[in-house]
C-alpha cells in the first residue's frame, strides 16, 4: 500500500521555484519598461506672460512632455526680456508675440526657423463708466488722444513687452508723449496690469485672450477694439545653435514642429474661457 505523502516534496520545489523567480527577475528587470526617469531632458522656453497668464501652456505642454519624455522649464517675461534671454543663450527656444522684434532676433543671427504659431488682438479695457468717453471714439488711436486729454489714468505694462511695444506705436500715432501723474509705467506682466487697472479704475492695453481669463476676475470691460492695428500674432523660433553650440536644437525643433502642425494646433484652437477662443490658429503646418 503506497504510503502517505509527507508534503516534503511540494515544499522543496515551492523553495526552488521562488529561487528561480528570484534570479529571473533580477535578470529581466532592466530590460522591462518602467516609469520615465526623473531626471528627463529639459528645454527651456522663454516666453511672453500672456502665453502663460491665459492658461494655454497649461494645456499645450502636458502632451508634448508626454510624447518625448522631457520637461519645459518656462520664464514667462515680456516679449523683449525674453528675446535678451535668447540673445545670451539662456534659452533653447523662444515664444512671443513682436514680430518686427522677431524679425531683428532671426536677421541678427539669434533666431532660427522662425514659425507663425497663432494670433488674437489687443484690446482697449477700463472701468465700464468710462470716464474719457473711449466707446464713443472710432479707433485706438483716437481712443488713446481722448484718454490723454481727460488725464484719465492709464496702466502700461513699461516692460518692453510685445503689448508694450503695440502700445508705444499707438501712442506715436496719436502724437501723444504720455507723462504725468495719470500715466503709470508700471514693469508688470498682462494680469497684474488687469488687476492694478481694476483697481484704479484705469484704462489699459491688453491682448484679447489675457484679459478673457481674468475677465472673471475684474470688472474691467472692453471699450474699443476690432482696428487692424490691433492684431496680435504669435511665433516661435529656435535659438541659433551657431551661436550658442549648447542649446538642445534638436528638441526645440520638435516643439516648434509640435505647436505647428495638427496636434499642438488643434489644442490652441480648441483652448477657450467661457466658451470664447483665447487664440486663433493658421493652417495645420503653420505658416
Amino acid at each position: 500500500m503506497r504510503a502517505a505523502p509527507t508534503g516534503k516534496p511540494s515544499v522543496r520545489f515551492g523553495r526552488r521555484a521562488a529561487a528561480w523567480l528570484l534570479v529571473f527577475a533580477a535578470i529581466a528587470a532592466p530590460l522591462l519598461p518602467g516609469p520615465p526617469a526623473l531626471a528627463g531632458e529639459r528645454l527651456r522656453m522663454s516666453t511672453t506672460t500672456s502665453t502663460e497668464n491665459s492658461g494655454l501652456l497649461g494645456a499645450l505642454l502636458p502632451p508634448f512632455e508626454k510624447r518625448y519624455g522631457c520637461k519645459v522649464d518656462v520664464i514667462a517675461v515680456g516679449t523683449g526680456k525674453a528675446l535678451k534671454l535668447g540673445e545670451a543663450g539662456d534659452v533653447d527656444l523662444v515664444f512671443v508675440h513682436a514680430r518686427k522684434l522677431e524679425d531683428k532676433f532671426v536677421a541678427d543671427g539669434f533666431g532660427v526657423d522662425r514659425r507663425d504659431v497663432m494670433y488674437n488682438d489687443f484690446v482697449l479695457i477700463g472701468p465700464a463708466a468710462d470716464p474719457a468717453e473711449v466707446r464713443k471714439t472710432g479707433s485706438a488711436v483716437e481712443a488713446l488722444r481722448r484718454i490723454a486729454a481727460t488725464r484719465s489714468v492709464f496702466v502700461s505694462r513699461g516692460d518692453e513687452s510685445g503689448t508694450h511695444h503695440k502700445e508705444r506705436e499707438l501712442w506715436r500715432a496719436a502724437g501723444v508723449v504720455p507723462k504725468g501723474k495719470w500715466y503709470l509705467e508700471t514693469g508688470q506682466g498682462m494680469g497684474e496690469v488687469i488687476y492694478m487697472a481694476a483697481q484704479l479704475r484705469a484704462y489699459a492695453l491688453a491682448d484679447r485672450g489675457t484679459y478673457l481669463a481674468y475677465r472673471k476676475k475684474t470688472d474691467l470691460a472692453i471699450l474699443h477694439e476690432g482696428d487692424e492695428e490691433l492684431w496680435n500674432p504669435y511665433g516661435v523660433m529656435a535659438v541659433n545653435p551657431a551661436k550658442h553650440p549648447h542649446v538642445k536644437y534638436g528638441l526645440a525643433m520638435k516643439f516648434i514642429d509640435f505647436i505647428t502642425r495638427e496636434e499642438g494646433q488643434a489644442i490652441i484652437a480648441s483652448y477657450k474661457v467661457d466658451g470664447k477662443p483665447l487664440f486663433f490658429t493658421y493652417a495645420p503646418k503653420g505658416r
